[in-house]
């Protein structure tokens, strides 16, 4: 089910412009030997890279609240969700999901810190966030952050692994966040092209091979494999936990599906899954608490609805995931919206 009724497609016209006061801020404040910098690159200077697609060829007004901040969210597919985000300075407070994060930055500069050091991306360039890392993330300099990130279920690569005869082999960790790597942008322009319209499942089929494949390239050393009965154990909870999401769920009651203890379970879990039972179960629980919040719902009854103790209960556990707060993620998904009718009565 979409974030949003209805994806809204983005004019990157500004992105075409070129920034002599973003260049001199890169210049001075940035001091990091991973990005050397000459001319900053926009969106339509980035020569054969295919990010023109995600550029709309006539104006149009921006889905975006007072400060020209916005998110628009693609229809969802199983295990998949595609965003595009507009920021100005810092948007995320520290957090962590449990899907891998990869897009690509359009516009401007993105940061962000993760695994102990500040990162930055410039248009064109790959973004790649493991499960369960924590991060935060905005906009490097005063210019506007424009990107695109698709939120992929680690079960979604599992598969895809399994299929490909590395069952039970750690997920693939990717130690260098920003990549300038256009093989694998070009894997991820299609998804990331067109956020009004769903994906197609053998578009989908072709994707998970093509992510597979560019991040096994970027991975560092395979862990030793887990043992088929821990894989199906495993397994067997996560099934347990998606299909019990709002219901309350405690260790017995994944001891006696599985025929794990606690302790092997949470072990075997997180090599699968790169994250914990519990986590999995509060993040399948905030997925739905997102979808109540964007169709208008109360946040009181949101929170009674998903699980959780109360309204506080929700607005902490809603923050550590998403790095923002439920009223926040409210107003700019209505500005998304709101500019979407705009439009659509407009004439």
């Amino acid at each position: 089910m979409p974030l949003v009724r209805k994806a809204v497609t983005f004019s990157a016209c500004q992105a075409a412009r070129s920034s002599r006061r973003t260049r001199a801020i890169l210049v001075s404040n940035i001091k990091t030997g991973s990005l050397r910098l000459g001319k900053a690159p926009t969106v339509a200077g980035v020569a054969g890279a295919g990010l023109g697609r995600l550029c709309d060829p006539e104006p149009c007004e921006a889905a975006t609240d007072a400060t020209g901040d916005g998110i628009t969210a693609a229809p969802a597919f199983p295990g998949i969700e595609r965003i595009e985000a507009r920021f100005h300075g810092e948007a995320f407070s520290p957090h962590r999901h449990d899907t891998y994060g990869l897009g690509v930055t359009l516009h401007g500069v993105q940061t962000f810190q993760y695994r102990g050091q500040r990162r930055y991306s410039q248009p064109g360039n790959v973004i790649i966030l493991h499960p369960d890392e924590e991060h935060d993330g905005g906009a490097g300099t005063d210019e506007a952050l424009r990107y695109r990130m698709l939120y992929l279920e680690p079960a979604l690569l599992r598969r895809c692994l399994d299929a490909d005869g590395q069952a039970g082999a750690a997920l693939p960790f990717v130690d260098q966040p920003v990549l300038a790597d256009a093989e694998l942008r070009q894997v991820l322009l299609p998804a990331l092209s067109s956020l009004e319209e769903g994906l197609e499942d053998l578009a989908v089929d072709d994707l998970l091979v093509r992510l597979a494949r560019g991040l096994a390239r970027h991975a560092g050393a395979k862990a030793k494999p887990l043992g088929l009965l821990a894989q199906r154990q495993a397994h067997r909870a996560r099934d347990y936990l998606e299909a019990n999401a709002l219901a309350p769920v405690r260790s017995e009651d994944l001891e006696s599906v599985t025929g794990l203890d606690r302790y092997a379970l949470a072990r075997h879990f997180r090599a699968l899954f790169a994250t914990s039972p519990h986590r999995f179960l509060v993040m399948r629980r905030l997925q739905h608490a997102r979808r109540m919040i964007t169709e208008g719902e109360p946040l009181a009854e949101v929170a009674a609805a998903t699980g959780f103790a109360d309204q506080s209960h929700l607005h902490r556990h809603f923050k550590k995931a998403f790095g923002m707060t439920p009223g926040r993620w409210a107003s700019l998904v209505e500005s998304t919206e709101a500019a979407s009718w705009r439009r659509a009565t407009a004439g």
